[in-house]
């Protein structure tokens, strides 16, 4: 179908046409095969970002149809993914509570400030930005948190309690003490569901919806054995006074947070006033008593967290209820003789608004809202814009070089052309479609495109029928998951993420390169050590990736040439070679700008005052890829001095670019045409085939020397 180039700038999905029935039927397998394997990691990876498990299907809904019909790629899929998914909760929890409705907006704000970068990025043309991030830094980021991911699971796993700090390796820390708390059917149930993916996944009619089949499995067998138990009580249930003296200081701090958010919100709301009226000292005194606040919580909420962890290492007991009385919660152990009880632990998961929330069996998804996401405006509010936009810039360009590296791992088998601007446009248009639609941040998935590709998708209509299956199973499919446990989910997100972890490519990125090698591990720990900041680690990484290479700009390779028996050049300090006494031959690998000239100039000197005897001085210019005015500025002044000290200077292998500058500025004309030469073996044959006597007139002629040739004299 031939279009307009603009038209076909704008809908881009008009390419795909004309479309016969056999692509038609492929993309529709193609969809479906992905949607299968789509729909449980879905679940699997929003329980990952912290929220509800259905918030993964509405990711893979709007954005991975929006993705598609926008997108350069026929055969990216557009969803949630492990890293960013795991990006998404690092962003929002130093500012909400995980699974809570202000949580959930800041993810849909945080999806629209993503999509809103991206869009910009491929308007603008900025598609290469993203080259400002390294590979090594990737490399370094993607395995710290692939391990970050594995560890965070621990609880869903053995079911043990979470803490929840500003720390992560605190918390990990903290939940290996809970060790001795493990659930035992959790783990059990968590060992079986990993032992029957891997056994489906060697069954080859079986492979591809091991994931999906392993759901259905332990769905049936969780609902079957009763593996969920959850029950609620309040303060006057607990039997020991102790506890319930610790349950009521929660209770009373609880509500003490909560004044105190109110307060700061108050202060904030009055701070926006003063500061658009101008009132300097309304605005110093309202600072000074938010920042106040701000301790006061923050020692609150410490008091309660510290109370949280004493509290979930105490096991109950719950009595059987009499007539008229509410079931009494005794501790483990303490439970008097002639008092019957249901002969289960029980353990308290939170505490909310004075109720208790009480566990004493494995954690299942629950309830999950039947039904396509309802349009719902993210919270626009300039403060939380500010503090989580530096998170959104760096989600951006983590997404969309995911997803991006992925389109072109895809284009080098199906010969079609990305462009990455077009990308970016269309994971932009995916995040805001997806943000109005309560999406969190999507981007293109490894496991989702893979599918495709091998399913035979040769349009982005597969990712609309995968869209439209997904939509299927919210409408008709979501009672039906209830009883799934989240250790299944947990185990899931686990398989996923083991192949980021990539010890062999960190191991060959040092072999290449020393340097590479270190940002790729200093990106590492610095993830590990910030997290749950991940945005530090990266930005830790991509700054010394740039310190490290404008330090090797800055000191690029410099060679003293010397000729070999078979006549060619090579560096004379690796081969050992000779100096000439007729010239010194320089080669010069790099930018000669700023931040180098004075090591090249430095480095020329050496080179003219070590070999003091060679009349002549060749600069071979073939790798002097660009040149500024401080390098146009240093050939100038080498050419005068050296010319002072009765040294010729002449040019090869200059490039177009760089004789430029030269010409521009008239230092061509001053240093004489016939002093430049197009190869070195132009210009050596020049020098060698110059007669003893010549012309003052010469252009080849040493000049007389005006002081004696030496070290002293070149650098003075």
């Amino acid at each position: 179908m031939l279009c307009h180039p603009l038209l076909l700038r704008c809908f881009p999905f008009l390419g795909w046409f004309p479309i016969n029935g056999a692509i038609l039927r492929g993309d529709l397998v193609a969809g479906i095969t992905g949607a299968l394997v789509l729909v449980p990691k879905a679940m699997a990876y929003a329980q990952l970002s912290g929220l509800p498990v259905y918030y993964g299907l509405y990711v893979a809904l709007v954005p991975a149809i929006i993705g598609a019909l926008w997108g350069s790629s026929k055969q990216l899929a557009t969803g949630p993914v492990a890293i960013i998914s795991l990006m998404t909760a690092a962003a929002i929890t130093p500012f909400a509570i995980p699974f809570t409705d202000e949580f959930i907006g800041l993810a849909l704000l945080l999806a629209l400030l993503v999509g809103v970068i991206q869009l910009s990025l491929g308007l603008l043309g900025l598609g290469a930005i993203v080259n400002f991030v390294s590979h090594p830094v990737i490399l370094g980021f993607m395995n710290a948190a692939a391990i970050i991911i594995a560890l965070s699971q621990l609880d869903m796993l053995l079911g043990i309690p979470k803490g929840r700090s500003d720390s992560f390796l605190k918390d990990v820390w903290e939940m290996i003490t809970y060790l001795p708390l493990t659930h035992l059917p959790t783990l059990m149930m968590s060992a079986f569901a990993l032992a029957l993916m891997l056994a489906l996944k060697k069954i080859k009619p079986l492979a591809k919806p091991s994931v999906l089949i392993a759901v259905i499995i332990t769905t049936l067998v969780s609902y079957f054995i009763g593996f969920e138990h959850k029950t609620k009580g309040t303060l006057d249930d607990i039997a020991d006074p102790e506890v319930r003296a610790l349950v009521a200081a929660y209770l009373q701090t609880d509500e003490q947070i909560a004044l105190l958010n109110k307060a700061i919100a108050h202060k904030f709301s009055a701070l926006r006033k003063a500061e658009k009226e101008g009132d300097r000292q309304t605005i110093v005194n309202l600072d000074h008593q938010i920042e106040l606040l701000k301790i006061e919580l923050l020692g609150a909420e410490q008091q309660n967290a510290e109370r949280m962890k004493r509290l979930r290492r105490i096991h109950f007991v719950r009595t059987k209820a009499k007539e008229n009385d509410a079931p009494a919660l005794f501790v483990a152990g303490q439970v008097p003789a002639d008092v019957e009880h249901d002969g289960r632990k029980w353990r308290i998961k939170k505490i909310e608004k004075g109720v208790l929330s009480l566990t004493g069996g494995g954690e299942v998804v629950g309830n999950i809202p039947s039904g396509l996401p309802s349009f719902r405006l993210p919270t626009l509010k300039w403060d939380l814009i500010l503090q989580l936009l530096p998170a959104a810039l760096i989600v951006a360009l983590v997404a969309f070089m995911e997803s991006i590296s992925m389109a072109k791992a895809m284009a080098a088998k199906t010969k079609d052309k990305i462009d990455p601007n077009q990308e970016l446009i269309g994971q932009g248009l995916a995040n805001i479609a997806g943000s109005f639609f309560q999406s969190y941040p999507a981007c293109g998935s490894f496991t989702g495109s893979a599918i495709n590709l091998q399913a035979g998708a040769k349009t982005g209509f597969a990712m609309v029928f995968n869209g439209l299956f997904v939509a299927a199973t919210l409408l008709f499919l979501t009672p039906y998951l209830y009883h799934l446990p989240k250790a299944v989910l947990a185990v899931i997100i686990l398989m996923a993420v083991t192949s980021l972890i990539t010890p062999e490519a960190l191991k060959h990125t040092w072999k290449a390169s020393k340097l590479d090698g270190l940002v790729a591990l200093v990106t590492f720990c610095a993830t590990l050590a910030f997290a749950p900041h991940l945005d530090k680690g990266i930005m830790i990484g991509a700054a010394l990736a740039i310190i490290l290479h404008l330090y090797n700009t800055m000191k690029p390779r410099v060679a003293i040439l010397g000729r070999m028996p078979d006549g060619t050049l090579r560096d004379a300090k690796v081969n050992n070679l000779p100096p000439s006494k007729v010239v010194t031959a320089i080669r010069f690998d790099g930018r000669l700008y700023f931040a180098n000239v004075s090591y090249f100039e430095d480095a020329v000197l050496e080179a003219v005052a070590s070999n003091p005897e060679a009349p002549y001085v060749l600069i071979v210019g073939d790798g002097i890829n660009d040149i500024d005015a401080s390098g146009e500025e240093v050939i100038r002044h080498l050419v005068e001095r050296l010319n002072e000290n009765g040294i010729v200077v002449l040019f090869s292998g200059l490039k177009k670019q760089v004789l430029d500058v030269i010409h521009a500025t008239g230092l061509f004309a001053k240093i004489g045409a016939k002093r430049f030469y197009a190869t070195t073996e132009q210009a050596l044959a020049a020098i060698y085939a110059r007669p003893e006597h010549s012309d003052e007139d010469d252009p080849l002629k040493p000049p007389r020397r005006s002081a004696t040739l030496s070290s002293v004299a070149l650098h003075d």
